[in-house]
């Protein structure tokens, strides 16, 4: 049904594979494939339903693709599997790309707390582009403990004559002082 001529067959097949991990291979030669944006989308809903390493590995090529939809589909996924795609975030978060780094932040959005944190933190101690930061900042405002403050505050250093990014740094540091995202989270 995945390789149908139809349209709403694919897309009622993919929904029906949804969090059946031994379809996952079968999926991601389907989206390969795949043109139809209403059928990709519910296929990068069944492979993130399912949630493993495999998957993950299925879904990571599409956040380089130049098309912005599929980068979106794709971005989308992952966040929707955080824990499947917590193994891969150090790498992402030092990838050559910028823009990679960039998107990964937003995983780490779905991330807990502490990890969210730890990854970003290690992301800012060295990053070298402002917008990248500003990303980075802009998760730990909602997400990020109190370790960050030191690594915030040594990022509005390095980066002290971009007003965007100082104040955003500022904002998050306000935040995260005094415990917002614990509160929250409860």
């Amino acid at each position: 049904m995945l390789a149908s001529p139809s349209p709403d067959e694919r897309w009622a097949a993919a929904r029906r594979l949804a969090g059946a991990p031994e379809h996952a291979a079968l999926l991601g030669a389907a989206l390969a494939r795949e043109k139809d944006q209403r059928v990709r989308e519910a296929i990068f809903t069944a492979l993130a339903h399912i949630g493993t390493p495999e998957t993950v590995e299925i879904v990571l090529p599409y956040i380089r693709n130049p098309d912005a939809a599929l980068r979106t589909e794709a971005l989308d996924a992952l966040c929707a599997m955080p824990n499947a795609v917590l193994p891969q975030m150090p790498a992402l978060l030092s990838d050559a790309d910028s823009d990679i780094r960039l998107l990964t932040c937003e995983i780490a959005r779905q991330l807990p707390g502490g990890a969210a944190t730890a990854l970003l933190c290690d992301l800012l101690e060295n990053e070298k582009e402002a917008n990248v930061c500003a990303a980075a900042v802009e998760v730990l405002a909602e997400v990020g403990e109190p370790a960050a403050l030191p690594v915030l505050a040594r990022c509005a250093e390095r980066f002290a004559d971009i007003s965007f990014l100082a104040f955003a740094i500022q904002i998050a540091a306000a935040r995260i002082g005094r415990g917002a995202p614990d509160a929250e989270r409860a």
